[in-house]
């Protein structure tokens, strides 16, 4: 469909009423439901479901075969990789409806999800942290923190650029390519200004 403000790939599918900003695409054999919000300047790849209620800040990129289930916000500058789920209730059974029980996950500004990840639903992902491909997420994880595994596990920090930050015995470190400068205090790392 083609739309002054944005552009939708004839084989999908919007529900309206729903929110799409301006520059966004979405491509091949996808699904907007309704009540969704989709900022401007999104990229929504191949087979990718926007549940009722999601919320997507500006300039996010979601790769092919994207689930985003109700309770999913994710604000500005997220990267979301191919194949990645979201989770929406934590005990699903066949039998039972749940919606009334739909948890939230919030992924903060910047941060990354690799390819094949699990968001088990009710964990939020701090700003600028970045999930290794293949990682199911069972707790929250801190802005600028690096995870992998399964069940998630920290082995170190990101600057905002994407690079490993090597904190110094004093708590500071410096990304390799911006020259920013962060601190590492009681487990948390802050950008300094």
């Amino acid at each position: 469909m083609k739309n002054k403000d944005y552009f939708v790939h004839e084989s999908s599918y919007v529900d309206y009423p729903c929110q799409i900003g301006k520059g966004t695409k979405i491509w091949h054999f996808s699904h907007i439901m309704k009540n969704s919000i989709i900022g401007e300047n999104c990229n929504i790849g191949q087979n990718v479901v926007v549940s009722p209620n999601v919320e997507l800040g500006n300039n996010v990129k979601i790769q092919n075969n994207v689930s985003l289930y109700t309770g999913v916000i994710c604000e500005d500058d997220v990267f979301l990789g191919p194949s990645m789920v979201f989770t929406n209730v934590i005990n699903p059974r066949s039998g039972f409806i749940r919606r009334d029980e739909y948890m939230q996950t919030i992924v903060k500004k910047g941060a990354s999800i690799g390819a094949n990840v699990t968001i088990v639903c009710g964990n939020n992902i701090g700003s600028y942290a970045f999930i290794g491909a293949g990682t199911v997420v069972t707790k929250d994880v801190p802005n600028y923190a690096l995870v992998v595994g399964n069940p998630s596990k920290q082995i170190g920090w990101m600057s905002e650029l994407g690079y490993r930050l090597n904190f110094d015995s004093k708590g500071n470190a410096i990304c390799e390519v911006t020259k920013a400068k962060y601190k590492l205090l009681d487990g948390f790392v802050e950008k300094l200004k």
